[in-house]
């Protein structure tokens, strides 16, 4: 028995001592390469998104990172969490899956300078993250994945000021901007570029609001309030994203105001689209979700290989460190090109969008 059990010691240490040795030798990586490469063709890929208000995350890339993930490691895991609009608890999610012993962190973070704890956290254990779709103020990223976002603030502006004078709007007239959330770094960048035309543009911003957690409810509240004290003032609306512009509407909506002054948008959420065929929203920014949710997964299967990938672009944060990037081009959307983009590239279905309330805008539009 006693030499049964000095067997059994031996060997147990033995298997012990050779899962420390390629645990020592995978974690020798740098912090851009993936911890744990010895097992790449079952690597755990975790995937953070940050908030649950903005349709396109459950809908669109969570669906299209599992896809492209699965389609290019078919034994890969991804372990996915929504924040919920709660940094603490993307933190307490982004700590469970390095327990769990992720090979990557995919991380859209709901506040960009409190997920640099997250970055700093997955550095001492080697694991690379991506910052994805919003950038995180961290010197230890490894790649960015988004679109240029002051592009998209400058579509919005522009085609909101072209509207504004191409229906005659009065030079000084009036603007309504509603941002989006103060924890977002593409928020700001949204706005500077919205600024960018505006500001030039001869018309008066009103008022503007940074909308906490990009919240519909809250930007409603307060478009709500700005009706009652600038009323027929009111020509024309940014609104960052199509849930703040939902929210906008709904209070020009509460408030009686008709004709509608145009409103902007973006993200080409179904709601939006189906608003701007109404005439209740003039436009929306169509970021094509598709090719960065697909880039972001090759992206996290190559670094859960070892493997470097040359960037397209680099992107400065906050601190001034330059994070290797991938930027895509973002497209504005009217009633004139819903077709040719939205449609034409697969992101919805026409019967989808042209639903018996909206058939008739449909034909009308040539969506078909």
């Amino acid at each position: 028995m006693k030499i049964a059990t000095t067997r059994a010691v031996i060997a147990t240490a033995a298997l012990l001592l050779a899962a420390g040795s390629l645990t020592a030798c995978s974690n020798g990586s740098s912090s851009g390469t993936a911890a744990n490469t010895a097992n790449a063709s079952t690597a755990k890929i975790g995937l953070l998104l940050p908030d649950s208000v903005t349709a396109r995350y459950e809908s669109a890339d969570k669906p299209l990172f599992e896809a492209k993930i699965k389609s290019l490691c078919p034994d890969c895991t991804v372990l996915y969490s929504n924040a919920d609009g709660d940094a603490a608890k993307q933190q307490q999610q982004a700590e469970s899956m390095l327990t769990q012993g992720v090979n990557v962190l995919v991380l859209d973070p709901f506040d960009g300078e409190a997920a640099a704890s997250i970055v700093g956290e997955a550095k001492a254990k080697k694991i690379p993250v991506i910052s994805y779709d919003r950038l995180i103020n961290s010197a230890d990223l490894s790649y960015y994945i988004s679109f240029d976002n002051e592009k998209v603030g400058e579509l919005q502006g522009q085609a909101l000021v072209d509207k504004l004078k191409a229906s005659g709007a009065a030079a000084d007239a009036g603007i309504l901007m509603v941002n989006g959330s103060p924890t977002d770094n593409n928020a700001s960048q949204f706005k500077k570029g919205a600024h960018s035309v505006i500001d030039k543009s001869g018309y008066k911003i009103l008022a503007e609001y940074d909308t906490p957690g990009w919240d519909p409810a809250q930007a409603q509240t307060w478009v709500a309030g700005q009706i009652t004290q600038f009323g027929s003032q009111i020509v024309g609306l940014y609104a960052a994203n199509d849930g703040t512009a939902g929210g906008a509407i709904a209070a020009l909506k509460g408030a009686n105001v008709s004709p509608l002054p145009p409103v902007t948008g973006q993200d080409a959420e179904l709601a939006g689209i189906q608003r701007i065929l109404a005439g209740d929203q003039f436009m929306t920014v169509y970021k094509a979700f598709k090719p960065e949710a697909e880039q972001a997964a090759t992206l996290a299967v190559s670094l859960a290989k070892g493997e470097s990938v040359s960037p397209t672009s680099n992107t400065t944060t906050k601190g001034g460190a330059s994070i290797p990037s991938f930027l895509l081009t973002p497209v504005a959307v009217t009633v004139d090109n819903i077709e040719s983009t939205v449609v034409a590239d697969g992101f919805y279905k026409a019967s989808d969008i042209c639903t018996a309330d909206y058939a008739a805008a449909c034909a009308t539009a040539g969506i078909k």
